[in-house]
């Protein structure tokens, strides 16, 4: 065992830890195995997502003490770099032990003298942003582990934007965590008098500021068929819908109640299929227009809507982001406001089409929807955000809120397959449309699982290994350019050159091809994952032909696998 592990664990085993972390750390201890190893060999560290892991003993894993110390540092930072006087929002999902975590942080926060606004129950993520910003604090804190399985919970930061920590902030306030000496230096005695409970009327702010955004002139007589898996989505999403007049929404009810054992699926998450297995049997049973899933937080949300045979078929990230901002460039009124979107650099090209097609500025992103965010906050007052995304199934509409919003999300959705049958088509039907008068992308995804520090330690390797010997070939086609977002350069292969990327430093490698194909490997920031990314593009002259066409884009993509993940 590593000498540095056990270091890690010793002062686990004394007060002022509880009893039951004391005799949980022993039990590792005496173990001595990989389950102390993977709760004692690193701390937890702010990713693309904040603070996220296992709840479970140890500095790698959830707990009151990682949540205090997160918070402890979170506090010390403030009042180095925060405007007097300094207040902090809560909110939390459905997670087990969600609320006991937000009680954590409200108790040290206000036991550092900070003015806390904490939600009496679950609320939606983007609602937490839309609540700094409304009542102008000098940060925020979600409990969420967004769409991770039940093991997990985690810890999401914002800063007075409403967005979520970007550099130097997200490293300044782990510096400041790494500079607690002991446990002991964490505040954990309450000050009570310093922490506000909110509810029902920041509710009808948040839902009253996107009903805004929404339209009165669609069909509301279209069929919506809603499900919250269980998550904080039931709580906003319904309320939306329901205020903007739409008559037929069936919400999932064996979903609706929020449990963070999600005892219907296997993992919450709306990428999946079955996590909308039971709302596409709904959906076949009220012959829905479309059919919504949101992850337990209610930052994403997942659609299926019926193909050209009358099937219901789940559409991907970029398919939707795709027809969602088509639309919504599309109603937009170009001539007052000088509008942007955004994506990030491994969401759809498509969506870049879209934008020149309208003459809309769109700017690009390094993954992780904070940094969407930050450049939303340097347009202000100088450009307009329309709407952008990712390809993770995370949308924004309007600027209220500063993180990907499924609430508002949602509702637009429904509003584009309400304006769609309005004029006699379908959501599948704008997708084709946008194919043939835009472009034919086809996308796909593939994560490696690779748990523990073992599987760390293997990614990393995948990693060098691409940098090291680059890929000259990819599916018989060439590659042209290499993208190292971790060097910030571009290698120009023909011509032996490189030229610099403007984009902050991030581990995320991608290959274009002579045929404009791109290829992405990126090591996840929020999960044990390597995550790789297949963009090919073709050409669809005709709907009849589309089958036949995406089959062959989906070949292409297949031996571009074989290639890449051997």
């Amino acid at each position: 065992m590593e000498q540095s592990v056990i270091n890690n664990a010793t002062p686990w085993t004394l007060p002022p830890f509880d009893e039951e972390t004391i005799t949980e750390t022993k039990k590792l201890i005496a173990e001595n195995g990989e389950n102390l190893v993977d709760s004692f060999y690193k701390s937890l560290e702010f990713g693309t997502g904040g603070l996220r892991g296992i709840m479970g003993v140890g500095t790698n894993k959830i707990n009151k003490y990682t949540i205090g110390l997160a918070t402890q540092g979170l506090a010390n930072y403030l009042k180095k770099a925060g405007k007097a006087p300094l207040s902090v929002a809560i909110a939390l999902d459905c997670r087990n032990n969600s609320d006991y975590f937000a009680q954590v942080a409200a108790d040290v926060l206000s036991a550092n003298g900070i003015q806390v606004y904490v939600y009496e129950s679950l609320r939606a993520t983007p609602q937490l942003s839309y609540t700094i910003r409304q009542l102008n604090c000098s940060a925020g804190i979600v409990i969420t582990a967004s769409h991770n399985p039940k093991e997990y919970n985690g810890y999401k930061v914002y800063w007075n934007d409403g967005g979520q920590l970007v550099p130097p902030h997200d490293k300044n306030v782990i510096d400041e965590v790494n500079k607690i000496k002991s446990v002991s230096d964490v505040k954990f005695e309450p000050n009570v008098e310093l922490v506000n409970l909110l509810g029902h009327e920041m509710d009808e702010k948040y839902l009253n500021t996107l009903n805004q955004l929404l339209s009165d002139d669609v069909d509301k007589n279209t069929k919506v068929v809603y499900t919250s898996i269980h998550g904080t989505g039931i709580v906003s999403i319904p309320k939306l819908l329901a205020k903007k007049g739409y008559k037929n929404v069936y919400v999932v009810e064996e979903q609706a109640t929020p449990d963070g054992n999600f005892p219907t699926v296997v993992s919450p998450n709306p990428e999946e299929k079955a996590a909308l297995d039971l709302a596409l049997e709904k959906g076949k049973e009220v012959d829905a227009d479309i059919i919504l899933g949101t992850d337990p937080d209610a930052d994403r949300v997942g659609i299926a809507v019926k193909n050209l045979e009358g099937n219901f078929e789940l559409l991907n990230g970029n398919q939707t982001a795709s027809v969602l901002f088509y639309y919504m460039m599309q109603k937009a009124n170009l001539n007052e406001h000088p509008y942007f979107v955004c994506k990030t650099i491994v969401t759809s090209e498509l969506i870049t089409e879209v934008a020149n097609h309208f003459k809309i500025p769109i700017y690009n992103t390094l993954t992780g929807f904070k940094y969407i965010a930050e450049v939303i906050k340097e347009k202000e007052g100088k450009e307009k955000f329309l709407c952008g995304g990712e390809e993770s199934y995370g949308y924004l509409i309007g600027d209220d809120v500063r993180d990907k919003d499924a609430v508002i999300s949602a509702a637009m959705l429904v509003e584009v397959a309400a304006w769609a049958k309005q004029n006699g088509k379908s959501f599948y039907e704008l997708l084709l449309e946008v194919y043939q008068t835009i472009g034919f992308y086809r996308e796909a995804l593939v994560s490696l699982t690779k748990k523990g520090k073992k599987g760390l330690d293997e990614i990393q390797d995948m990693m060098k290994n691409y940098r090291a010997t680059p890929l000259k070939l990819l599916g018989g086609f060439k590659v042209v350019k290499i993208h190292d977002y971790q060097t910030s350069k571009t290698t120009l292969v023909a011509e032996n050159k490189e030229v610099e990327i403007s984009l902050p430093k991030s581990n995320v490698i991608q290959f274009l091809l002579e045929d404009g194909s791109l290829v992405t490997a990126r090591p996840s920031g929020t999960e044990p994952k390597i995550k790789f990314y297949f963009s090919v593009k073709g050409n669809l002259n005709s709907k009849a032909s589309f089958n036949q066409d995406w089959e062959a884009l989906g070949q292409k993509i297949e031996s571009f696998k074989a290639d890449l993940i051997s």
